[in-house]
């Protein structure tokens, strides 16, 4: 050890056991001190370098609980071999392509262009936190400064008036719409109107309500007006679902005129407009429900789509005047989003690096939409470059259910257009394909040319 420390500890402001296992450290990732080396005994270094046994033993504590050194009782304590952590191997599984000729495409999956790293230092420094952050209830105060992160994550959407006040943390897109749910549904047996082919979460939410749900019909630009004033005067509803800026599982878009129309017709019925927005990777090309109808318009995202959907983080915010009835229903509900996950957040948010990280995802996934319209693009194929799914019409002489089974022979994992349909509802025969990331280029083009392939040649005998 004298070759680390020739003369005495270098000076440090901060506590000196610090100093100690930073230094142990800078020796190991330098290879001064390679694996099976044994320290010196406490006493021995604590006299050399001038400082007490507690020190030295809490430095050495703290690097055995990091797994770089290792203590045997009776033996001393020595440098430790190199250990990979559960984390570690958790990311490395989700992000090391798989090996089988399998392909699931039933949800997106990003690739890594840097994030699993902004997250693990983000998790670092958590664990270096006040340690108050992981013994008390979560509050309002301790929540504001990740919820102005919020603010300024979201200071690009055209969302109308928004201050921290307004942004209510969630588990993911999904828990924010129960949340929204439960912050406006009243009465026994509410109404919610959801587009004919929309998200299947809607309804999910809407049966925890004990809520009935109504389809209404669609075009090329979305709800039709006509069948939302028709739907909202014979049921009574309280809340419309929409997707406007990219319609889950079409792809879709809905222009400001048609937003437009849809908002007068919420004002005659008082319907509150429910928007989700977590699949939108790009720029918002309209403005949002919220800022059309600001007392009635609720926004639900996530960064699942963004950056990760492992961490299951997103927000819900409440229309001018609602942001007490939101925050209740999430408070009655589950209290907060964990302190440490909060945290997390703000720092993964306010990191310098996350815009760019974002902008290189959503790059890095018009890729893999370009490689399926390459494949498919002869087909009835409604894609966007910064939509990570495609909507495709199938051909004559396939069926839906019959195509997605075809395809699973092939490897491929897809969804049908039944399971975005009300259970009373007609769906086309239509399926998404969703982008997945986690496979190469390579991978994935082969997965689509295996769906050309069933495409060119549908079976003689139309199955259902």
């Amino acid at each position: 050890m004298g070759t680390i420390w020739p003369d005495a500890l270098p000076s440090s402001k901060g506590p000196k056991y610090k100093a100690v296992a930073e230094t142990i450290r800078g020796a190991i990732d330098g290879g001064s001190l390679t694996e099976g080396t044994k320290l010196p005994p406490v006493r021995e270094l604590a006299y050399q370098l001038g400082i007490t046994p507690g020190t030295v033993a809490r430095a050495y504590t703290v690097l055995t609980d990091e797994g770089l050194l290792e203590a045997g009782v009776g033996r001393g304590t020595f440098v430790a071999p190199p250990k990979t952590s559960l984390l570690d191997d958790v990311w490395a599984r989700q992000t090391e392509p798989p090996k089988t000729h399998n392909v699931s495409l039933f949800s997106p999956r990003l690739i890594d262009v840097g994030q699993v790293a902004a997250i693990k230092d983000a998790v670092r420094q958590v664990a270096e936190a006040d340690p108050w952050l992981f013994l008390n209830y979560p509050t309002r105060d301790a929540y504001k400064p990740v919820r102005q992160a919020v603010v300024d994550w979201l200071s690009d959407l055209p969302l109308g008036s928004l201050g921290p006040e307004d942004i209510v943390l969630t588990h993911g897109g999904q828990n924010g719409l129960c949340v929204v749910f439960q912050a406006v549904l009243r009465g026994p047996r509410p109404v919610v109107l959801v587009e004919d082919l929309s998200y299947a979460g809607f309804r999910r939410a809407a049966e925890l309500m004990r809520a009935e749900v109504v389809g209404i019909e669609m075009d090329q630009y979305g709800i039709v007006p006509e069948a939302l004033d028709a739907a909202a005067r014979q049921h009574g509803a309280q809340l419309l679902c929409v997707s406007p800026e990219v319609q889950n599982p079409t792809g879709g878009h809905t222009p400001l005129f048609r937003r437009k129309e849809i908002v007068d017709v919420a004002k005659r019925h008082d319907l509150q407009i429910l928007e989700d927005d977590c699949y939108r990777m790009g720029e918002a090309r309209a403005p949002s429900f919220r800022a059309l109808a600001p007392e009635r318009g609720w926004h639900v995202s996530s960064i699942s789509k963004t950056l990760t959907p492992a961490l299951r983080v997103g927000f819900a915010i409440a229309p001018q005047g609602r942001s007490t009835d939101l925050r209740r229903a999430a408070e009655y509900g589950y209290f907060g989003l964990a302190q440490p996950l909060a945290e997390l957040t703000r720092i993964l948010l306010t990191d310098p690096r996350t815009p760019e990280l974002a902008r290189k995802i959503r790059q890095s996934m018009a890729e893999y939409v370009r490689v399926a319209v390459n494949a498919l693009g002869g087909f009835d194929l409604n894609w966007d470059p910064e939509v990570p799914f495609v909507w495709l019409k199938l051909p004559s002489g396939w069926r839906a259910a019959a195509f997605c089974r075809a395809a699973e022979g092939q490897g491929v994992q897809i969804r049908s257009a039944d399971e975005f349909a009300l259970r009373d509802g007609r769906a086309p025969h239509a399926v998404r394909i969703a982008m997945n990331g986690h496979v190469s280029l390579e991978a994935f083009e082969g997965a689509m040319m295996r769906l050309r392939s069933l495409l060119d040649n549908p079976p003689e005998q139309i199955s259902v």
